[in-house]
């Protein structure tokens, strides 16, 4: 397993020296938020989260370095090395990455938010390991249920639990299906959710999304690709 500290011992944004990274970084950042701009949405109002999934720490380094602080990652390794290498820095991080049961502690320890919770066996393991975390339900308007995520129709319930559980529910967490016609359908049943629900944060939209995330209302995006470019699998941590 390809260890991330062999690229970079610790993030560091604020002597971040990789010139040409970090103006590819801000080239990107800058079309985002003109995308954003575009969709009609002050860009100041949608909060960039940033998947690094796969990438080293010198890619958080150079997002942090550019004013961004929250951080998104799918794979439990990934996040804790990370986070480690941040040390003291100002981030918010992200699980976005399915809670497998065996790893659920580790994703607990190492996130701030837990975006991807989908079912009541979870919440009771969070609220056991670290009563008043903070999470996302995750909804998923796909007819796979294979993939992770709450039926719609299952939303209310896991709110009703977790905040009996003494949860933070934040908000909701979609990806999308693909195809405009469904992933606007399903755009708007998110908003609709977290509107009966009394839910601010509507996570919606990622890098080939964001303009219809952003325009019916999300409050954050979730960008890999957008912002750092082609994803490798190689290094890949699980």
């Amino acid at each position: 397993m390809t260890s991330l500290t062999s690229v970079a011992m610790t993030i560091s944004p604020a002597s971040f020296d990789n010139a040409e990274l970090l103006e590819r970084v801000r080239a990107n950042l800058a079309r985002v938020r003109e995308r954003i701009e575009a969709s009609g949405r002050d860009a100041t109002s949608v909060r960039v989260v940033a998947v690094t999934k796969t990438f080293g720490v010198e890619h958080v380094s150079a997002a942090l370095a550019l004013g961004i602080t929250d951080i998104g990652e799918n794979y439990v390794d990934e996040l804790c090395e990370k986070r480690a290498a941040a040390g003291d820095a100002a981030v918010s991080w992200h699980f976005l990455g399915t809670l497998q049961s065996n790893k659920i502690a580790r994703a607990v320890r190492c996130a701030d938010v837990l975006s991807t919770v989908a079912r009541v066996k979870e919440l009771e393991r969070i609220a056991a390991l670290a009563p008043g975390k903070v999470i996302d339900v995750q909804v998923d308007y796909g007819q796979d249920r294979g993939r992770n995520g709450a039926a719609p129709g299952d939303v209310g319930e896991i709110v009703r639990r977790a905040r009996a559980l003494g949860l933070i529910v934040r908000g909701l967490m979609v990806v999308a299906p693909p195809g405009d016609a469904a992933t606007r359908r399903a755009f708007l049943a998110t908003i609709a959710l977290a509107n009966e629900w009394g839910l601010v944060e509507r996570s919606m939209g990622m890098s080939d999304d964001l303009e219809q995330a952003c325009e019916l209302g999300t409050t954050e995006v979730r960008l890999g690709r957008a912002l750092f470019g082609p994803r490798s699998s190689e290094g890949r941590l699980t």
